[in-house]
């Protein structure tokens, strides 16, 4: 390599850098643009209200339960005869 390919080298390797210094501040843009605010969350506290009585008492309808409707000892009700 010649003297003058060196200079162009680095020559060129300062504008490239300028450039990407320059570019990046537009394209990211400065550290105070990307600043968000957080939204203040409620502190948890270990009091736990009741539910209301008014649908939660003893006679409620509990869903969970099983219903069996009719008598059938039938092992296989939809297989069939017996």
């Amino acid at each position: 390599m010649k003297q003058k390919d060196i200079a162009l080298i680095v020559v060129l390797v300062a504008v490239s850098g300028v450039i990407s210094f320059v570019l990046s501040g537009i394209v990211f843009g400065k550290p105070a643009d990307r600043q968000q605010k957080a939204e203040v969350v409620d502190v948890i506290s270990s009091d736990f209200a009741l539910p209301p009585t008014e649908y939660f008492n003893t006679n409620s309808v509990n869903p969970t339960q099983l219903i069996e409707i009719g008598n059938s000892n039938n092992p296989n009700p939809f297989g069939g005869t017996q």
